[in-house]
């Protein structure tokens, strides 16, 4: 049976790279603690790939370490940690005005923050689109924007909607690395390294490459009507070439990793907080990591269309929570996350199983070819019930 799934799987992979949905892909499923299968087209196992927001679950964990160790709190007012949040302002009513209450690590946990990106419409946007700009405009310079200065303007901005009204897409987690880094009194990276990466033996994970890994890190690309063609651009403020320790150690955006190294995040979750016998994360901590936040307001502009129906979303991941409303197979309690590149995680508790893929295709998401993985998947194993 698991040879036939294996065969699905590798059809899957084969069709979405012969089709041109995607240059090369990196499979990894495991399933009670242990490797269901690895599946590789095009590209090595142990290919070095940029995660851009599959950062986001490990800047997560990042705050959920601090928080256990009671040097923050989820209710924390951010202005309490940085200046350029000190009394926002918001667009609410068509209007500018400040907001009633101010933005907390609650909300930029669970993107209510009303913080964007850069490339959504109106005066948020382009507030988001300056910063990365400067950011971009400074990267190889010898006076690059740090992680916490960037963060600051951030909150200079203009917020889309008041705190906790709404739900959207931002640079909520490139703050929240900002306060890592504050409130942990170390550089975000190195803080990452010391509490994750080097207990989770994540050996080719961090926000650059080494000269000496550079050779395994793949090439992007960007699909056009007549195929596909080199990308080398800088976006969200994550230098493309990875070859230099960035100033801006971007939270959202900015690590690159192995689909091996990946799993060692993905299963310690799995696993309650423990890798190998070790504790990385307490048991209570995951399960509040892993639940969802948004009520029901909130939730009424989470996503984007279809796919997110059956979904909440908290602590920087989408939760699943009915399944029979959902438009891929899963289970409740699912969560995962994915990136502008088309890496994607999914974890389920249920099944006690992960699915990691890793292409580099620009634009991405949750591409379909990750979609239809996902449904071989929990066709085979699925046991959640659907409401």
């Amino acid at each position: 049976m698991n040879q036939e799934i294996e065969r699905q799987l590798e059809g899957l992979l084969i069709d979405a790279v012969m089709c041109g949905e995607i240059p090369f892909g990196n499979l990894l499923v495991r399933k009670d603690g242990e490797e269901f299968c690895y599946l590789g087209q095009g590209v090595e196992r142990d290919a070095i790939f940029r995660l851009y927001s599959l950062t986001k679950p490990i800047t997560s964990g990042a705050v959920m370490k601090l928080m256990e160790q009671g040097k923050l709190l989820y209710s924390d007012e951010i202005s309490k940690y940085l200046q350029g949040f000190i009394m926002p302002w918001a667009l609410t009513d068509e209007k500018i005005q400040k907001t009633s209450r101010e933005v907390t690590i609650r909300d930029l946990m669970n993107m209510t923050s009303g913080l964007v990106y850069g490339d959504f419409p109106g005066r948020a946007g382009r507030d988001a689109k300056k910063v990365f700009d400067e950011i971009h405009k400074r990267l190889y310079t010898d006076h690059p924007l740090s992680t916490v200065e960037a963060a600051n303007l951030f909150g200079l901005g203009v917020l889309n909607f008041a705190p906790g009204e709404s739900w959207n897409y931002g640079t909520s987690a490139d703050v929240l690395g900002a306060i890592v880094e504050i409130v942990s009194g170390m550089p975000f990276g190195e803080f990452l390294q010391k509490e994750f990466f080097e207990p989770l033996e994540m050996e080719d994970t961090g926000f650059y490459v080494e000269k000496e890994k550079q050779k395994r890190l793949v090439r992007s690309y960007k699909r056009t009507d007549i195929g596909f063609e080199f990308y080398t651009g800088n976006y969200l403020g994550v230098m493309n070439a990875m070859d230099k320790k960035p100033a801006f150690e971007s939270g959202g955006a900015g690590l690159c990793s192995t689909i091996d190294d990946y799993s060692h995040y993905t299963d310690m979750l799995l696993e309650n907080g423990v890798y190998k016998g070790r504790r990385i994360l307490k048991e209570q901590t995951v399960r509040f990591m892993t639940s969802p936040k948004l009520n029901e307001a909130q939730k009424k502009n989470l996503g984007w269309g279809v796919d997110y129906f059956g979904y909440n979303y908290g602590n920087l991941m989408r939760i699943l929570e009915k399944p029979g409303m959902a438009s891929t197979l899963g289970s409740v309690g699912e969560y995962g996350w994915d990136g502008w590149m088309g890496t994607f995680f999914c974890n389920s508790p249920r099944e006690r199983m992960s699915i990691i893929f890793m292409t580099q295709r620009t634009d991405s998401g949750w591409l379909p070819v990750a979609k239809r993985i996902k449904n071989v998947l929990f066709g085979e194993f699925g046991t959640g019930e659907y409401r």
